[in-house]
This record gives C-alpha cells, structure tokens and sequence, in this order.
C-alpha cells in the first residue's frame, strides 16, 4: 500500500483530535449527560419552557459531538482498513474512496467549527420589514419569509410566528418569527441587511422592471439566565389592537404590544397571541435578543479594532441581489457566492449562502456555484 495512504489517514485523524479539543467536546459530552439525567426526572416536563430549552440545547449538543464521534470512529476504521490492505490486496481499492468520504465529512465539520460565536447555538428571531418599492416590496418580503420558513423546514427546525401584519394589496409590511434548531442562529446571523429583487412586477399592467427592497434582522434566543441589562425606565410600552388573522376576538381587545427602548431606538412588537401578558412576554424576548445581538456587534467591532481589520458584519447593508430578469440568477454581495437557480433558492436552497458568509467571516476563501 502506498505509504500516501498512511500520510492522509493520520492527518485526518488529527485533524479530528483537534477540532474535538477546539470544540471542547469533553466538556458538551459531560452536559448532555447532565440533561439526560435532569430529563429523566419525573417532574422535567412540569416547567415546559425551562423543559423545551434543555431538549433544544441537548439537540445542539449532539449535533456537534455525534458527527465529530462517527468522524474518529471512521479514521480508526481506516487505520485498519490500510492495514489489512497491506495484507491482502482486495481491500487496497476500498482505501481512496473511504479516504474521499472522511475528508469530505472533515470539510462540513470544519465549517461547523466556525460556529463558534457565544450565541450561535442559540435559536433566531428573524424579522422582515419590507422597504422601498411599494406593493412590490410587501410582495419581497412574503417571498423572503416563505424562503427562510421552507430553509427551516428542510433543516428540521421548528418555527413559531411571533408578528405579522399583512399588507392590504399583497404580501407583507413585516413579519417576525422564532427559529429554532442546532445552530439556527450561528447559520442565519449573516442574513441581517438588505435584500434586494430585480424583476418584471406583477404589480405594474405596463409590465415595468421594478427594483424591490426588504429588510432582515436576525438577532439570538436567548434564555432568560443570560443577564441583559436593560432599565425599565428606558423603555415606553404601547398596546394596541391586534390586526390579519386571528378573529374576531383579537380585534376587539388591545392585546398587542410595542416596545421602545429610548436609548439605542429598537423597537419590538408582539401580537401572535390572544393574551397581551403573553405578547408581553415575548415581546421583552425579542428586545433582550436585539440588545444582545448589538453586544455581539460591539464585541465584533472591537475585535477588528484590535487587529486593525475591517469588521465583516454586513450589518445594516445590502447584502444580496435576487435576479428575474434580465436573467434568473442570485449574487452575495459580499462573499461574491452565486447560484443560477432563482426559485430553488426562493424554496429555501440558502445553504450554500450561509456556508459561504461563515467562511467569509472567517477570513476563508469562498468559492461561488453559479450553476
């Protein structure tokens, strides 16, 4: 057997070792027995909140470790599958299509090593806001939260729609909604900005191209144990009546709510349940979230401050341009990734852009798929 064989097995091997110690494997293998133990108390389920948060953490966990698991097993395998080769030659073909599959598998791992961010295994709260181009920008914000809903499900993360308030002629004015799944956050965060779509506008009997414009803030889930300091007296609430879907009850109460908070001018607002103390309630999630995520920001900003580079966040621009016409296409503007296939990607075929903004941060060369 070759001996490049051998050179290329063992530096998979520690390649493997070392994501495990980067990843602190150790410590997630000894927290999912940790959860194992407290969901096997008989009263886990009777805080269902607290309960849920420690299925969805356990779920995060071993979306890291199990791969990792089955990645070393499959060097160990390996090991001793050149050894045998070396014994009898039949085994030898099995050898560099073995070797492609594990270091292709190394590859996906090493892209979930750059999740690594404090809250990236955190749920998101995405929100859409569609801006300018009239009726057309309402109808590019549906599009875009149908894209993100069909993303989530073929992942199998679950959604809840937190807001949404429909436009009169179509679409959207915004919507909010809570995805959650292992690293949902750590994968959408790069979404935040300005998503623009070039098209004929259905909208127009002059059959006009019309440029669309929608906005898209992704901030963390974060549980209530995570301290965000925030003074009540910065804060002004507004209750008002309910709008869209929902009955004729949602319309007769003020069960909605808006919070201002005065000093950094975010503002949440909550009208998804019949109950305003339940809109209440997660309205101050999403506020708590929007602070955390400006703390991120912050803590970003500096770090390229320190190192004197230029912090890639992407926040607050336009970050990818959707194409109908002239021709079907989708470019990033900052990673320069591309896919030819517009209505794949309008189905929720993000993947390779999500990909790509995270090699991106991470200073890694991207490659577009222009197919």
């Amino acid at each position: 057997m070759d001996s490049q064989w051998y050179d290329r097995a063992e530096a998979i091997r520690q390649t493997i070792v070392q994501l495990r110690d980067s990843l602190d494997c150790a410590t997630k293998h000894s927290r999912i027995v940790e959860i194992d133990g407290e969901m096997a108390s008989p009263d886990f389920w009777d805080n269902q909140e607290k309960a849920q948060e420690r299925v969805a953490e356990r779920k995060g966990l071993i979306g890291i470790v199990k791969p990792l698991d089955e990645a070393l097993k499959s060097s160990d395998d390996l090991a001793a599958m050149i050894e045998m080769a070396e014994e009898d030659e039949s085994f030898a073909a099995e050898v560099p299509p073995e070797v492609e599959r594990i270091e292709t598998l190394l590859e996906d791992l090493k892209l979930k090593a750059l999740l690594n961010g404090r809250y990236d295994a955190a749920g998101a709260i995405l929100t859409i806001n569609a801006r300018d181009g009239g009726t057309d920008a309402n109808d590019w914000a549906e599009m875009l939260l149908r894209m993100y809903l069909m993303w989530a499900e073929k992942n199998d993360y679950t959604v809840e729609l937190i807001d949404r308030h429909d436009n009169e002629e179509a679409g959207i004015n915004h919507a909010s909604v809570a995805i959650r799944g292992p690293m949902a956050y750590g994968y959408l965060r790069g979404e935040t900005g300005m998503h623009r779509l070039v098209r004929i506008s259905p909208f127009n009997s002059e059959g006009k191209r019309q440029t669309s414009f929608a906005a898209v803030d992704v901030s963390p889930e974060i549980s209530d144990a995570v301290e965000i300091e925030i003074d009540p007296n910065d804060i002004r609430e507004d209750t008002f009546r309910a709008s869209g879907a929902g009955g004729q009850h949602v319309n007769k109460t003020s069960s909605a709510i808006r919070l201002t908070h005065f000093p950094t001018g975010i503002v949440v607002q909550c009208q998804s349940e019949r109950s305003q103390h339940k809109n209440r309630a997660t309205a101050w999630k999403m506020l708590r979230a929007r602070m955390a995520r400006m703390e991120e920001e912050k803590r970003e900003a500096a770090e390229a401050a320190k190192y004197q580079q230029q912090a890639k966040t992407g926040f607050g621009s336009q970050i990818r341009n959707y194409f109908l016409h002239p021709d079907q296409r989708v470019k990033d503007a900052r990673t320069k990734y591309g896919q030819g296939n517009f209505h794949a990607v309008m189905d929720g075929d993000i993947q390779g852009f999500l990909d790509a903004v995270l090699r991106w941060r991470a200073g890694q060369p991207v490659e577009e798929d222009d197919d």
